[in-house]
């Protein structure tokens, strides 16, 4: 069965448009074929900790001698992988704060970009679809301010 993993991450539970636009994909992806699993990660309600060492920077055989990151960072970190791994097809709803993703997201980027295992010289992540539903600004609905 394919998987899907969707991430989202405003901040806006209730009028967020990347929320609405990634949950729109999914649902369409569902539609297109209902024996998929959806890995649905919410890194607004359950966010990522930044890296707890810089050593998870590296896959573990990489790591510089004496490199002893905290074993739960460790754990969370391999579980990322393998949910990114694990998916046929990602969908990351990703609106823009302060002209930048949300902190939460670049945490979960962080955690996720290690050279040899999702790098590129890797392809562990080749062919595999990603779409980023993306939105800026504020409400220009009619009766609003703007």
């Amino acid at each position: 069965m394919p998987t899907l993993l969707h991430l989202d991450s405003s901040a806006d539970l209730d009028t967020s448009r990347s929320r609405r636009l990634s949950q729109a994909v999914v649902d369409a992806w569902s539609t297109a074929d209902p024996t998929g699993i959806v890995v649905r990660r919410d890194l607004h309600l359950d966010p990522v900790p930044h890296l707890a060492d810089a050593s998870l920077h590296w896959a573990p055989a990489d790591r510089r001698p004496g490199a002893n990151p905290p074993a739960e960072a460790e754990t969370l970190q391999r579980v990322l992988l393998d949910e990114l791994l694990g998916a046929d097809i990602v969908v990351i709803g990703a609106p823009l704060y302060n002209f930048s993703i949300p902190s939460s997201l670049k945490a979960w980027m962080d955690h996720i970009h290690v050279p040899g295992v999702t790098s590129a010289d890797t392809g562990a992540l080749t062919g595999r679809p990603v779409v980023i539903a993306t939105s800026r600004g504020i409400a220009y609905d009619a009766g609003s301010p703007t």
